[in-house]
Protein backbone atom coordinates (compact mmCIF):
# COMPACT_ATOMS: atom_id res chain seq x y z
CA UNK A 1 0.00 0.00 0.00
CA UNK A 2 1.40 3.38 -0.98
CA UNK A 3 2.23 5.80 1.82
CA UNK A 4 -0.39 8.42 1.03
CA UNK A 5 -3.16 5.83 0.55
CA UNK A 6 -4.29 6.23 4.16
CA UNK A 7 -5.72 9.60 5.10
CA UNK A 8 -3.55 11.83 7.26
CA UNK A 9 -3.11 15.50 7.98
CA UNK A 10 0.55 15.36 9.01
CA UNK A 11 3.25 13.02 7.72
CA UNK A 12 6.93 12.73 8.57
CA UNK A 13 9.81 11.14 6.69
CA UNK A 14 12.51 10.27 9.19
CA UNK A 15 16.01 8.84 8.97
CA UNK A 16 18.87 8.31 11.41
CA UNK A 17 22.60 7.67 10.95
CA UNK A 18 22.74 9.29 7.50
CA UNK A 19 26.42 8.96 6.70
CA UNK A 20 27.81 6.80 3.86
CA UNK A 21 28.47 3.28 2.57
CA UNK A 22 28.46 1.25 -0.60
CA UNK A 23 26.69 -2.03 -1.11
CA UNK A 24 27.19 -5.52 -2.49
CA UNK A 25 24.89 -8.00 -4.17
CA UNK A 26 24.72 -10.41 -1.22
CA UNK A 27 21.42 -10.07 0.61
CA UNK A 28 20.31 -8.12 2.55
CA UNK A 29 22.53 -5.45 0.95
CA UNK A 30 20.34 -4.81 -2.14
CA UNK A 31 17.51 -3.81 0.22
CA UNK A 32 19.51 -0.71 1.16
CA UNK A 33 21.12 0.11 -2.19
CA UNK A 34 19.78 3.63 -2.62
CA UNK A 35 22.12 6.59 -2.34
CA UNK A 36 21.59 10.06 -0.94
CA UNK A 37 20.75 11.35 -4.40
CA UNK A 38 17.97 8.76 -4.69
CA UNK A 39 16.70 9.79 -1.28
CA UNK A 40 16.73 13.46 -2.29
CA UNK A 41 14.64 12.62 -5.37
CA UNK A 42 12.25 10.61 -3.20
CA UNK A 43 11.80 13.50 -0.79
CA UNK A 44 11.13 15.99 -3.58
CA UNK A 45 8.47 13.74 -5.13
CA UNK A 46 6.86 13.11 -1.75
CA UNK A 47 6.79 16.82 -0.96
CA UNK A 48 4.92 17.40 -4.22
CA UNK A 49 2.46 14.59 -3.50
CA UNK A 50 1.87 16.09 -0.05
CA UNK A 51 0.91 19.40 -1.64
CA UNK A 52 -1.46 17.63 -4.01
CA UNK A 53 -3.01 15.70 -1.10
CA UNK A 54 -3.10 18.89 1.02
CA UNK A 55 -0.98 17.28 3.74
CA UNK A 56 1.94 18.68 5.72
CA UNK A 57 5.11 16.63 5.19
CA UNK A 58 8.19 17.11 7.38
CA UNK A 59 11.70 15.72 6.86
CA UNK A 60 13.43 14.76 10.12
CA UNK A 61 16.89 13.39 10.94
CA UNK A 62 17.58 11.86 14.37
CA UNK A 63 21.35 12.30 14.36
CA UNK A 64 24.76 10.77 13.55
CA UNK A 65 26.43 12.12 10.43
CA UNK A 66 30.00 11.02 11.20
CA UNK A 67 32.19 7.92 11.25
CA UNK A 68 32.33 4.52 9.69
CA UNK A 69 32.56 4.79 5.90
CA UNK A 70 34.94 5.97 3.27
CA UNK A 71 32.80 8.93 2.23
CA UNK A 72 32.87 10.36 5.75
CA UNK A 73 36.20 9.02 7.01
CA UNK A 74 38.32 8.74 3.87
CA UNK A 75 39.48 12.36 3.91
CA UNK A 76 43.20 13.13 3.49
CA UNK A 77 45.43 14.38 6.28
CA UNK A 78 44.33 17.78 7.51
CA UNK A 79 40.68 17.21 6.59
CA UNK A 80 37.66 17.00 8.86
CA UNK A 81 35.51 13.91 9.20
CA UNK A 82 32.23 14.17 7.23
CA UNK A 83 32.80 17.81 6.29
CA UNK A 84 32.49 17.01 2.59
CA UNK A 85 29.50 14.66 2.91
CA UNK A 86 27.72 17.24 5.03
CA UNK A 87 27.73 19.60 2.06
CA UNK A 88 25.38 17.19 0.30
CA UNK A 89 23.14 16.80 3.34
CA UNK A 90 22.73 20.58 3.43
CA UNK A 91 20.99 20.32 0.08
CA UNK A 92 18.06 18.36 1.51
CA UNK A 93 15.04 20.30 2.83
CA UNK A 94 15.33 19.22 6.46
CA UNK A 95 12.68 20.58 8.80
CA UNK A 96 14.43 19.25 11.90
CA UNK A 97 17.78 17.56 12.52
CA UNK A 98 19.06 16.43 15.92
CA UNK A 99 22.65 15.98 17.05
CA UNK A 100 24.04 12.45 17.51
CA UNK A 101 26.80 11.09 19.70
CA UNK A 102 29.09 10.75 16.68
CA UNK A 103 29.12 14.50 16.32
CA UNK A 104 30.80 14.73 19.74
CA UNK A 105 33.63 12.21 19.83
CA UNK A 106 36.08 14.71 18.31
CA UNK A 107 36.03 18.43 19.13
CA UNK A 108 37.07 19.34 15.59
CA UNK A 109 33.96 17.62 14.24
CA UNK A 110 31.75 19.33 16.80
CA UNK A 111 33.26 22.71 15.94
CA UNK A 112 32.68 22.04 12.25
CA UNK A 113 29.02 21.23 12.94
CA UNK A 114 28.61 24.36 15.06
CA UNK A 115 30.41 26.68 12.65
CA UNK A 116 29.71 25.31 9.19
CA UNK A 117 26.71 23.00 9.32
CA UNK A 118 24.21 24.23 11.90
CA UNK A 119 23.92 27.75 10.41
CA UNK A 120 22.87 26.24 7.06
CA UNK A 121 19.77 24.73 8.70
CA UNK A 122 18.59 28.14 9.90
CA UNK A 123 17.81 27.22 13.48
CA UNK A 124 16.53 23.72 12.72
CA UNK A 125 19.72 21.87 13.77
CA UNK A 126 18.91 21.04 17.38
CA UNK A 127 21.17 20.14 20.30
CA UNK A 128 18.95 20.61 23.33
CA UNK A 129 21.41 19.11 25.81
CA UNK A 130 24.74 19.24 23.93
CA UNK A 131 27.13 22.21 24.16
CA UNK A 132 30.48 23.22 22.74
CA UNK A 133 33.03 25.50 24.41
CA UNK A 134 34.27 28.27 22.11
CA UNK A 135 35.84 31.73 22.36
CA UNK A 136 33.47 34.69 22.30
CA UNK A 137 34.18 38.07 20.70
CA UNK A 138 36.17 39.09 23.80
CA UNK A 139 38.31 35.95 23.61
CA UNK A 140 36.64 34.47 26.67
CA UNK A 141 35.59 30.81 26.72
CA UNK A 142 31.84 30.24 26.71
CA UNK A 143 29.74 27.09 26.52
CA UNK A 144 27.00 27.36 23.90
CA UNK A 145 24.64 24.91 22.18
CA UNK A 146 26.16 23.18 19.17
CA UNK A 147 22.99 24.07 17.28
CA UNK A 148 19.78 25.44 18.78
CA UNK A 149 18.09 24.31 21.98
CA UNK A 150 14.68 24.13 20.33
CA UNK A 151 12.78 25.34 17.31
CA UNK A 152 9.31 26.75 16.77
CA UNK A 153 7.91 27.03 13.27
CA UNK A 154 4.71 26.95 11.29
CA UNK A 155 4.06 24.38 8.57
CA UNK A 156 2.75 25.06 5.08
CA UNK A 157 -0.74 24.25 6.37
CA UNK A 158 -0.40 26.65 9.30
CA UNK A 159 0.27 24.14 12.06
CA UNK A 160 2.45 25.37 14.91
CA UNK A 161 5.30 23.00 15.73
CA UNK A 162 7.60 23.02 18.77
CA UNK A 163 10.67 20.79 18.41
CA UNK A 164 13.55 19.59 20.55
CA UNK A 165 16.72 17.67 19.64
CA UNK A 166 17.66 15.46 22.59
CA UNK A 167 20.73 13.23 23.01
CA UNK A 168 20.85 10.27 25.40
CA UNK A 169 23.04 10.55 28.51
CA UNK A 170 26.26 10.25 26.53
CA UNK A 171 29.63 10.33 28.32
CA UNK A 172 32.05 9.60 25.49
CA UNK A 173 32.17 13.20 24.26
CA UNK A 174 35.46 15.02 23.72
CA UNK A 175 36.92 17.72 25.94
CA UNK A 176 35.34 21.15 25.52
CA UNK A 177 32.01 19.58 24.69
CA UNK A 178 29.26 18.96 27.23
CA UNK A 179 26.27 16.64 27.35
CA UNK A 180 23.70 17.43 30.01
CA UNK A 181 21.63 14.56 31.37
CA UNK A 182 18.06 14.46 30.16
CA UNK A 183 16.80 14.62 33.74
CA UNK A 184 18.67 17.89 34.30
CA UNK A 185 17.71 19.30 30.90
CA UNK A 186 13.98 19.27 31.64
CA UNK A 187 14.63 21.38 34.77
CA UNK A 188 16.24 24.21 32.79
CA UNK A 189 14.50 27.58 32.48
CA UNK A 190 14.86 27.53 28.70
CA UNK A 191 13.00 24.20 28.60
CA UNK A 192 10.15 25.58 30.69
CA UNK A 193 9.91 28.58 28.37
CA UNK A 194 10.13 26.44 25.23
CA UNK A 195 7.14 24.28 26.13
CA UNK A 196 5.04 26.95 27.85
CA UNK A 197 3.11 27.95 24.74
CA UNK A 198 0.93 25.16 23.39
CA UNK A 199 1.66 24.28 19.75
CA UNK A 200 -0.52 22.17 17.52
CA UNK A 201 2.04 19.37 17.75
CA UNK A 202 5.26 18.71 19.66
CA UNK A 203 7.77 17.02 17.33
CA UNK A 204 10.64 15.68 19.44
CA UNK A 205 13.64 14.43 17.49
CA UNK A 206 16.64 12.96 19.20
CA UNK A 207 19.42 10.43 19.16
CA UNK A 208 17.92 8.41 21.97
CA UNK A 209 16.10 5.04 21.87
CA UNK A 210 12.32 5.18 21.97
CA UNK A 211 12.31 2.22 24.39
CA UNK A 212 14.21 1.74 27.66
CA UNK A 213 15.75 5.19 27.83
CA UNK A 214 14.84 8.74 28.85
CA UNK A 215 12.13 9.80 26.41
CA UNK A 216 9.51 9.32 29.18
CA UNK A 217 11.33 12.04 31.15
CA UNK A 218 10.81 14.53 28.32
CA UNK A 219 7.32 13.26 27.49
CA UNK A 220 6.10 13.50 31.09
CA UNK A 221 7.56 16.99 31.53
CA UNK A 222 5.50 18.14 28.54
CA UNK A 223 2.40 16.25 29.65
CA UNK A 224 2.56 18.01 33.02
CA UNK A 225 1.93 21.25 31.13
CA UNK A 226 -0.05 20.09 28.10
CA UNK A 227 -2.07 17.00 28.95
CA UNK A 228 -3.67 16.50 25.52
CA UNK A 229 -1.37 18.11 22.93
CA UNK A 230 -0.22 15.63 20.25
CA UNK A 231 3.39 14.51 20.74
CA UNK A 232 5.49 12.80 18.08
CA UNK A 233 8.86 11.35 19.08
CA UNK A 234 11.48 10.36 16.51
CA UNK A 235 14.35 8.53 18.18
CA UNK A 236 17.52 6.72 17.23
CA UNK A 237 20.86 5.27 18.35
CA UNK A 238 20.09 1.58 19.00
CA UNK A 239 20.01 0.75 15.26
CA UNK A 240 16.68 -1.07 15.53
CA UNK A 241 13.23 -0.54 14.06
CA UNK A 242 10.94 0.26 16.97
CA UNK A 243 7.65 1.96 17.75
CA UNK A 244 5.43 2.56 20.76
CA UNK A 245 2.61 4.85 21.85
CA UNK A 246 3.07 6.53 25.24
CA UNK A 247 -0.63 7.43 25.16
CA UNK A 248 -3.49 7.71 22.70
CA UNK A 249 -2.34 11.09 21.42
CA UNK A 250 1.32 10.29 20.81
CA UNK A 251 3.64 7.97 18.91
CA UNK A 252 7.38 7.26 19.17
CA UNK A 253 9.26 5.85 16.15
CA UNK A 254 12.86 4.70 15.68
CA UNK A 255 14.04 4.07 12.12
CA UNK A 256 16.84 1.53 12.20
CA UNK A 257 20.48 2.15 11.39
CA UNK A 258 22.92 3.28 8.71
CA UNK A 259 20.20 4.77 6.52
CA UNK A 260 19.05 1.23 5.75
CA UNK A 261 15.58 2.25 6.84
CA UNK A 262 13.46 5.28 6.00
CA UNK A 263 10.81 5.81 8.64
CA UNK A 264 7.33 7.06 7.80
CA UNK A 265 4.92 8.36 10.43
CA UNK A 266 1.47 9.72 9.66
CA UNK A 267 -1.11 11.30 11.94
CA UNK A 268 -4.75 12.17 11.37
CA UNK A 269 -4.98 15.09 13.76
CA UNK A 270 -8.68 15.73 13.17
CA UNK A 271 -10.69 18.59 14.62
CA UNK A 272 -8.43 21.03 16.52
CA UNK A 273 -11.28 21.59 18.97
CA UNK A 274 -11.28 17.88 19.88
CA UNK A 275 -8.44 17.51 22.36
CA UNK A 276 -9.65 14.30 23.99
CA UNK A 277 -10.04 11.66 21.28
CA UNK A 278 -7.24 9.27 20.41
CA UNK A 279 -5.31 10.18 17.29
CA UNK A 280 -5.06 7.75 14.38
CA UNK A 281 -1.37 7.17 13.73
CA UNK A 282 0.39 5.08 11.11
CA UNK A 283 4.00 4.04 10.72
CA UNK A 284 6.02 2.25 8.10
CA UNK A 285 9.63 1.07 7.82
CA UNK A 286 10.84 1.45 4.24
CA UNK A 287 13.84 -0.40 2.82
CA UNK A 288 16.12 2.26 1.40
CA UNK A 289 16.29 1.50 -2.34
CA UNK A 290 15.07 2.84 -5.67
CA UNK A 291 12.37 0.18 -6.11
CA UNK A 292 10.77 1.30 -2.86
CA UNK A 293 11.12 4.96 -3.78
CA UNK A 294 9.69 4.54 -7.26
CA UNK A 295 6.71 2.56 -5.99
CA UNK A 296 5.66 5.11 -3.38
CA UNK A 297 6.23 8.10 -5.65
CA UNK A 298 4.50 6.37 -8.59
CA UNK A 299 7.51 7.03 -10.79
CA UNK A 300 9.39 4.85 -13.25
CA UNK A 301 13.12 4.38 -13.51
CA UNK A 302 13.35 6.97 -16.28
CA UNK A 303 11.18 9.56 -14.48
CA UNK A 304 12.26 9.14 -10.87
CA UNK A 305 15.55 11.07 -10.78
CA UNK A 306 15.39 14.79 -10.10
CA UNK A 307 18.09 17.27 -11.03
CA UNK A 308 18.88 17.78 -7.34
CA UNK A 309 19.19 14.06 -6.75
CA UNK A 310 21.40 13.47 -9.75
CA UNK A 311 23.71 16.31 -8.71
CA UNK A 312 24.12 14.74 -5.27
CA UNK A 313 24.83 11.29 -6.71
CA UNK A 314 27.41 12.71 -9.11
CA UNK A 315 28.99 14.73 -6.31
CA UNK A 316 29.32 11.66 -4.11
CA UNK A 317 30.87 9.69 -6.94
CA UNK A 318 33.40 12.48 -7.44
CA UNK A 319 34.16 12.48 -3.71
CA UNK A 320 34.69 8.72 -3.81
CA UNK A 321 37.21 9.17 -6.61
CA UNK A 322 38.92 12.01 -4.74
CA UNK A 323 39.33 9.79 -1.67
CA UNK A 324 40.36 6.80 -3.84
CA UNK A 325 37.79 4.62 -2.11
CA UNK A 326 37.91 2.02 -4.87
CA UNK A 327 41.57 1.24 -4.16
CA UNK A 328 41.56 -2.54 -4.34
CA UNK A 329 43.05 -4.73 -1.60
CA UNK A 330 41.78 -8.12 -2.76
CA UNK A 331 38.78 -10.30 -3.57
CA UNK A 332 36.78 -12.15 -0.93
CA UNK A 333 35.50 -15.48 -2.27
CA UNK A 334 32.55 -15.59 0.14
CA UNK A 335 30.62 -13.55 2.69
CA UNK A 336 32.03 -13.21 6.21
CA UNK A 337 29.41 -12.02 8.67
CA UNK A 338 29.46 -10.78 12.22
CA UNK A 339 26.43 -12.63 13.57
CA UNK A 340 24.79 -14.52 10.69
CA UNK A 341 27.40 -17.26 10.99
CA UNK A 342 28.40 -18.99 14.18
CA UNK A 343 31.52 -17.86 15.97
CA UNK A 344 33.97 -19.41 15.56
CA UNK A 345 33.45 -20.65 11.99
CA UNK A 346 34.86 -20.20 8.51
CA UNK A 347 32.00 -17.81 7.67
CA UNK A 348 32.52 -15.59 10.71
CA UNK A 349 34.17 -12.21 10.15
CA UNK A 350 35.18 -12.27 13.81
CA UNK A 351 37.07 -15.52 13.22
CA UNK A 352 38.60 -14.00 10.11
CA UNK A 353 39.80 -10.98 12.07
CA UNK A 354 41.15 -12.51 15.27
CA UNK A 355 42.38 -15.94 14.10
CA UNK A 356 43.78 -15.11 10.68
CA UNK A 357 44.18 -11.40 10.02
CA UNK A 358 45.38 -10.11 13.39
CA UNK A 359 48.08 -12.75 14.03
CA UNK A 360 49.55 -11.99 10.59
CA UNK A 361 49.19 -8.21 10.52
CA UNK A 362 50.29 -7.52 14.07
CA UNK A 363 53.42 -9.67 13.94
CA UNK A 364 54.57 -8.62 10.46
CA UNK A 365 58.02 -7.01 10.90
CA UNK A 366 57.48 -7.13 14.66
CA UNK A 367 60.43 -7.84 16.96
CA UNK A 368 58.05 -9.86 19.18
CA UNK A 369 57.01 -12.09 16.27
CA UNK A 370 58.60 -15.24 17.68
CA UNK A 371 57.17 -14.81 21.18
CA UNK A 372 54.03 -16.86 21.80
CA UNK A 373 51.00 -14.59 22.18
CA UNK A 374 47.28 -14.48 22.85
CA UNK A 375 45.36 -11.62 21.22
CA UNK A 376 42.05 -10.18 22.46
CA UNK A 377 39.77 -7.47 21.12
CA UNK A 378 36.15 -6.50 21.57
CA UNK A 379 33.83 -7.97 18.94
CA UNK A 380 32.29 -4.51 18.54
CA UNK A 381 35.48 -3.41 16.81
CA UNK A 382 34.08 -5.15 13.72
CA UNK A 383 31.23 -2.98 12.53
CA UNK A 384 30.10 -4.50 9.24
CA UNK A 385 30.16 -7.74 7.30
CA UNK A 386 32.77 -8.50 4.65
CA UNK A 387 30.95 -9.47 1.46
CA UNK A 388 32.01 -11.65 -1.43
CA UNK A 389 33.62 -9.67 -4.21
CA UNK A 390 36.07 -6.83 -4.23
CA UNK A 391 37.51 -5.69 -0.91
CA UNK A 392 38.54 -2.06 -1.28
CA UNK A 393 39.40 0.94 0.84
CA UNK A 394 35.78 1.75 1.53
CA UNK A 395 35.06 -1.84 2.62
CA UNK A 396 38.03 -1.71 4.96
CA UNK A 397 36.74 1.45 6.63
CA UNK A 398 33.20 0.08 6.83
CA UNK A 399 34.15 -3.31 8.25
CA UNK A 400 36.68 -2.13 10.82
CA UNK A 401 36.67 1.65 11.29
CA UNK A 402 38.11 2.17 14.76
CA UNK A 403 41.59 3.55 15.37
CA UNK A 404 42.44 1.42 18.41
CA UNK A 405 46.08 0.70 19.19
CA UNK A 406 47.35 -2.76 20.11
CA UNK A 407 49.25 -3.00 23.38
CA UNK A 408 50.57 -5.92 25.38
CA UNK A 409 51.79 -7.18 28.73
CA UNK A 410 54.78 -9.48 28.58
CA UNK A 411 55.31 -12.65 30.60
CA UNK A 412 51.68 -13.40 31.45
CA UNK A 413 50.85 -17.06 31.95
CA UNK A 414 48.77 -18.44 29.08
CA UNK A 415 46.24 -19.94 31.48
CA UNK A 416 45.75 -16.59 33.20
CA UNK A 417 45.24 -14.78 29.88
CA UNK A 418 42.65 -17.35 28.86
CA UNK A 419 40.84 -16.84 32.18
CA UNK A 420 40.66 -13.11 31.45
CA UNK A 421 38.95 -13.77 28.12
CA UNK A 422 36.46 -16.11 29.80
CA UNK A 423 35.79 -13.56 32.54
CA UNK A 424 35.26 -10.74 30.06
CA UNK A 425 32.57 -12.82 28.38
CA UNK A 426 30.99 -14.14 31.56
CA UNK A 427 27.22 -14.01 31.22
CA UNK A 428 25.82 -16.18 34.03
CA UNK A 429 25.09 -14.62 37.42
CA UNK A 430 26.41 -17.68 39.26
CA UNK A 431 29.71 -17.48 37.42
CA UNK A 432 29.97 -13.76 38.12
CA UNK A 433 29.39 -14.32 41.84
CA UNK A 434 31.90 -17.16 41.93
CA UNK A 435 34.57 -14.95 40.40
CA UNK A 436 33.39 -11.85 42.29
CA UNK A 437 33.41 -10.05 38.94
CA UNK A 438 29.80 -8.91 38.80
CA UNK A 439 30.46 -5.28 39.67
CA UNK A 440 33.39 -5.07 37.25
CA UNK A 441 31.41 -6.51 34.33
CA UNK A 442 28.28 -4.50 35.04
CA UNK A 443 30.36 -1.36 35.32
CA UNK A 444 31.89 -2.19 31.94
CA UNK A 445 28.46 -2.70 30.34
CA UNK A 446 27.11 0.54 31.79
CA UNK A 447 30.17 2.48 30.71
CA UNK A 448 30.06 1.09 27.18
CA UNK A 449 26.42 2.14 26.86
CA UNK A 450 27.11 5.65 28.10
CA UNK A 451 30.04 5.93 25.70
CA UNK A 452 27.74 5.13 22.81
CA UNK A 453 28.18 1.42 22.10
CA UNK A 454 24.92 -0.25 21.13
CA UNK A 455 26.07 -3.56 19.64
CA UNK A 456 24.50 -5.73 22.32
CA UNK A 457 21.09 -4.06 22.00
CA UNK A 458 21.13 -4.47 18.22
CA UNK A 459 22.34 -8.09 18.35
CA UNK A 460 19.66 -9.00 20.90
CA UNK A 461 17.06 -7.48 18.56
CA UNK A 462 18.28 -9.60 15.64
CA UNK A 463 18.31 -12.72 17.79
CA UNK A 464 14.77 -12.12 19.03
CA UNK A 465 13.64 -11.46 15.44
CA UNK A 466 15.05 -14.78 14.24
CA UNK A 467 13.45 -16.77 17.07
CA UNK A 468 10.06 -15.06 17.01
CA UNK A 469 9.54 -15.42 13.28
CA UNK A 470 10.82 -18.99 12.69
CA UNK A 471 13.76 -17.69 10.74
CA UNK A 472 15.21 -21.06 9.74
CA UNK A 473 11.88 -22.22 8.29
CA UNK A 474 11.28 -19.02 6.35
CA UNK A 475 14.81 -18.91 4.99
CA UNK A 476 14.52 -22.53 3.84
CA UNK A 477 11.31 -21.81 1.94
CA UNK A 478 13.16 -19.27 -0.23
CA UNK A 479 9.92 -17.39 -0.86
CA UNK A 480 11.24 -14.16 0.64
CA UNK A 481 14.52 -12.29 0.47
CA UNK A 482 16.52 -11.76 3.64
CA UNK A 483 15.90 -8.61 5.64
CA UNK A 484 14.35 -7.15 8.75
CA UNK A 485 11.12 -8.58 10.17
CA UNK A 486 9.92 -6.11 12.75
CA UNK A 487 7.80 -6.69 15.83
CA UNK A 488 7.13 -3.51 17.77
CA UNK A 489 4.48 -2.18 20.14
CA UNK A 490 2.40 -0.29 17.59
CA UNK A 491 -0.67 -1.75 15.86
CA UNK A 492 -0.48 -3.45 12.49
CA UNK A 493 2.50 -4.43 10.35
CA UNK A 494 5.26 -1.84 10.15
CA UNK A 495 7.58 -3.31 7.54
CA UNK A 496 6.90 -1.99 4.06
CA UNK A 497 8.52 -5.03 2.41
CA UNK A 498 8.14 -8.57 3.76
CA UNK A 499 11.34 -10.53 4.33
CA UNK A 500 12.64 -13.72 5.86
CA UNK A 501 14.59 -12.78 9.00
CA UNK A 502 18.35 -12.81 9.02
CA UNK A 503 20.04 -15.70 10.77
CA UNK A 504 21.37 -14.60 14.13
CA UNK A 505 23.87 -16.37 16.34
CA UNK A 506 25.02 -15.21 19.72
CA UNK A 507 28.48 -13.72 19.61
CA UNK A 508 30.77 -12.99 22.55
CA UNK A 509 31.55 -9.45 23.59
CA UNK A 510 35.25 -10.27 23.32
CA UNK A 511 37.13 -12.54 20.95
CA UNK A 512 40.54 -14.16 21.28
CA UNK A 513 42.99 -15.82 18.94
CA UNK A 514 43.14 -19.61 18.75
CA UNK A 515 44.10 -21.52 21.86
CA UNK A 516 47.73 -22.48 21.74
CA UNK A 517 48.99 -26.05 21.99
CA UNK A 518 51.22 -25.32 24.93
CA UNK A 519 51.00 -25.56 28.71
CA UNK A 520 48.98 -23.10 30.79
CA UNK A 521 52.08 -21.88 32.64
CA UNK A 522 53.82 -20.81 29.42
CA UNK A 523 54.75 -17.13 29.59
CA UNK A 524 53.29 -15.23 26.63
CA UNK A 525 52.70 -11.75 25.25
CA UNK A 526 49.14 -10.84 26.21
CA UNK A 527 48.02 -8.56 23.35
CA UNK A 528 44.85 -6.44 23.40
CA UNK A 529 43.40 -3.15 22.14
CA UNK A 530 43.93 -0.10 24.30
CA UNK A 531 40.19 0.59 24.27
CA UNK A 532 39.65 -2.24 26.79
CA UNK A 533 42.81 -1.65 28.83
CA UNK A 534 41.17 -0.37 32.01
CA UNK A 535 38.64 -3.18 32.24
CA UNK A 536 41.16 -5.83 31.25
CA UNK A 537 43.66 -4.81 33.91
CA UNK A 538 40.98 -4.86 36.57
CA UNK A 539 39.89 -8.37 35.63
CA UNK A 540 43.48 -9.56 35.20
CA UNK A 541 44.09 -8.62 38.82
CA UNK A 542 40.92 -10.43 39.86
CA UNK A 543 41.69 -13.79 38.24
CA UNK A 544 45.20 -14.07 39.73
CA UNK A 545 46.98 -12.66 42.77
CA UNK A 546 50.61 -13.37 41.94
CA UNK A 547 51.21 -9.97 40.34
CA UNK A 548 49.36 -6.65 40.59
CA UNK A 549 49.31 -5.25 37.08
CA UNK A 550 48.98 -1.55 36.27
CA UNK A 551 49.23 0.79 33.28
CA UNK A 552 53.00 0.83 33.71
CA UNK A 553 53.11 -2.84 32.66
CA UNK A 554 51.41 -2.10 29.34
CA UNK A 555 53.58 -1.43 26.28
CA UNK A 556 52.91 -0.71 22.62
CA UNK A 557 52.89 -3.92 20.59
CA UNK A 558 52.82 -2.55 17.04
CA UNK A 559 52.20 0.60 15.04
CA UNK A 560 49.36 -1.17 13.20
CA UNK A 561 45.96 0.13 14.31
CA UNK A 562 42.85 -2.01 14.44
CA UNK A 563 41.36 -0.41 11.33
CA UNK A 564 44.43 -1.48 9.32
CA UNK A 565 44.36 -5.18 10.16
CA UNK A 566 42.13 -6.20 7.25
CA UNK A 567 43.73 -4.07 4.61
CA UNK A 568 46.29 -5.04 2.01
CA UNK A 569 49.25 -2.68 1.87
CA UNK A 570 53.02 -2.74 2.20
CA UNK A 571 52.99 -2.83 5.99
CA UNK A 572 50.03 -4.92 7.11
CA UNK A 573 47.77 -7.06 5.02
CA UNK A 574 46.00 -10.24 5.86
CA UNK A 575 42.57 -10.49 4.34
CA UNK A 576 43.77 -11.58 0.90
CA UNK A 577 46.51 -13.80 2.31
CA UNK A 578 44.36 -16.71 3.40
CA UNK A 579 40.85 -15.72 2.44
CA UNK A 580 40.91 -13.89 -0.86
CA UNK A 581 41.92 -15.03 -4.28
CA UNK A 582 43.65 -12.69 -6.67
CA UNK A 583 40.98 -13.39 -9.27
CA UNK A 584 37.43 -12.06 -8.94
CA UNK A 585 35.03 -14.84 -7.91
CA UNK A 586 32.50 -13.65 -10.46
CA UNK A 587 30.43 -11.57 -8.08
CA UNK A 588 30.16 -8.04 -9.39
CA UNK A 589 30.11 -5.18 -6.92
CA UNK A 590 26.96 -3.07 -6.83
CA UNK A 591 28.17 0.42 -6.03
CA UNK A 592 26.02 2.96 -4.23
CA UNK A 593 26.92 5.98 -2.13
CA UNK A 594 25.75 7.39 1.16
CA UNK A 595 23.75 4.93 3.12
CA UNK A 596 25.96 4.87 6.22
CA UNK A 597 27.92 2.80 8.62
CA UNK A 598 28.12 4.35 12.02
CA UNK A 599 27.65 3.42 15.62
Amino acid sequence: MRLFTTLSTLALVTVTNACGDDHHLSFPEPNYSGDLGDFASFVKHMKQIAIEKDVDLLLIDSGDLHDGTGLSDGFPAGGIDAHETNQFLKQLPYDIMAIGNHELYDYVNTWDMHTNFAPALNGRYLSSNANITIFDENNNTVSVPVGNRYSKFTTRKGRKITSLGVLFDFTGNDVNTTVQTVADMVKEQWFTEAIAEEPDVFVLAGHMPVSYDNWPTVFNAIRDVHAETPIIILGGHTHIRDCNQPDGRSMALESGRYMETIGWLSAKLGNPNDSKSNITFGRRYLDQNRVTYEYHTQQRNNTFDTAEGQNITQGLQALSEKYELSTLFGYAPQDYTISRNQYPSNGSSLTLFINEAAPYSLTFNNTRKNVTNLMITNSGSQRFDVYAGTFDKNDQIAASPFLDAFVYIKNVQLGVAQQVLIALNTAGADERRKRDLGSVLQQREDELWKRGFVDRRYMDWLDEMDRRHDGAVKRASQNLTLGYVTSDSCPGVGDDTLHAPLASYDIPDFIGSDALSTSNDTLIDFVFVDFIQEQLLEILNEVQNTTTYSDSDVESYTDVLSNQVLRLDSNAGALFKDYCSLEPPGLVRAHACLATLTL
